[in-house]
Parts: structure tokens; C-alpha cells; sequence
């Protein structure tokens, strides 16, 4: 919600999307939503959930000219693999375009992207937590119109993060929802 507050065009496309001669949103109707599913994609590149994943090597192997005995444990860094410059133009952009025409996913299969994990050891409820989050994120953008409370200026927006269990908002967002009056008339 915060990069969408502080992208309107990218709200307002993702709006028009959701609210496209739709009254209701069900669940199939996710699976044309590309632009909502690239806000969700962005969003977990620039802000994994965890940052950090611990693995252990099962056997001993050469990575990159290092030898990792079996055993060792090995630390992913999530959050750096998603701002590399070396696979991401503009890494701390806000720009969901970047997924509208891209194969990558964030199930693990490609490593640009890993805010779950990968391979066997992937988050075993990516699936449903994002479903859950795409169908979520659309009924919100369905339903209501958004701002920041009294007049707030997108640019005064604190995007401190903080580290836990999971990584969060520094500063917990306020935002103002207003019902969508587009659908009175269906």
C-alpha cells in the first residue's frame, strides 16, 4: 500500500485494472490481473519478507571458486539479491513494469528473485500467502480510493524498515479509504 500511495499512476492503473466491468472480484478473475501481479512481485523485490535465508549445504560442493563443505551453513541475503544492479535497471525503483513482460517469478526458479527461498527448501506457503495477498490487495484497490490523512505529502512518507521475525514498517502507514462509488449504478 505504501509504494502504491507513493505511485499514484501505478494505483490508478492497477484501479482501472481491478475495476474493469467487475462488481465483484472472485478468485479467477486474479489470474488476468498482470498489472496487480507485478505491483506484488515489485514489492517483494524491494521488500522481501525475510532478508535473510539459512541453508545447509547437504554435501560438499565448489561454488564460484569456494569449496562449502557439507554441514556449513550458508546464509542467502534476499534483500541484496533483490537491489542488484547486475539483474535489476534502477534496483531501487518502484517500477512493477519490469514484470509485466518477464517470466521471472518469485517462487525460487529464477535467482534474481528469491524472497521465499528456493528449491526444496522454499517457503512452503508462498503459494498461499501470495494468492491470499493478490486477492486481498485487488478487493482493497476494488473497493476503495486511497490517500494519506490530512493532506500528507507522499514525500514525507518514513520508509525505514525494521527486522524481526519479518521485515516491517519502520512507522505504520495511515492511509485514508473512501468507498469507489463506480459500481452504484450495477
Amino acid at each position: 500500500m505504501t509504494e502504491l500511495l507513493r505511485h499514484p499512476r501505478v494505483m490508478n492503473n492497477v484501479q482501472n485494472e481491478v475495476r474493469e466491468g467487475k462488481p465483484h472480484i472472485t478468485a479467477d478473475d486474479l489470474e488476468e490481473m498482470h498489472c496487480l501481479k507485478a505491483v506484488v512481485k515489485e514489492t517483494v523485490r524491494l521488500h522481501p519478507p525475510i532478508a535473510l535465508h539459512g541453508l545447509e549445504a547437504i554435501e560438499d560442493v565448489r561454488l564460484m571458486g569456494y569449496d562449502i563443505p557439507a554441514g556449513t551453513l550458508v546464509i542467502i541475503n534476499a534483500w541484496a539479491i533483490g537491489k542488484d544492479p547486475m539483474s535489476w535497471v534502477e534496483p531501487e525503483e518502484f517500477q512493477p513494469e519490469r514484470f509485466l513482460n518477464s517470466s521471472i517469478d518469485f517462487r525460487g526458479h529464477e535467482f534474481e528473485l528469491i524472497p521465499f527461498g528456493a528449491g526444496r527448501r522454499g517457503c512452503r506457503g508462498t503459494s498461499f500467502a501470495m494468492a491470499t495477498n493478490e486477492f486481498v490487495l485487488a478487493n482493497l484497490m476494488h473497493k476503495f480510493d486511497w490517500a494519506l490523512p490530512g493532506g500528507a505529502k507522499v514525500e514525507h512518507l518514513d520508509m525505514t524498515e525494521c527486522s524481526g521475525v519479518t521485515i516491517r514498517r519502520g512507522i505504520p502507514l495511515l492511509a485514508v479509504a473512501t468507498p469507489c462509488s463506480c459500481y452504484c449504478n450495477l
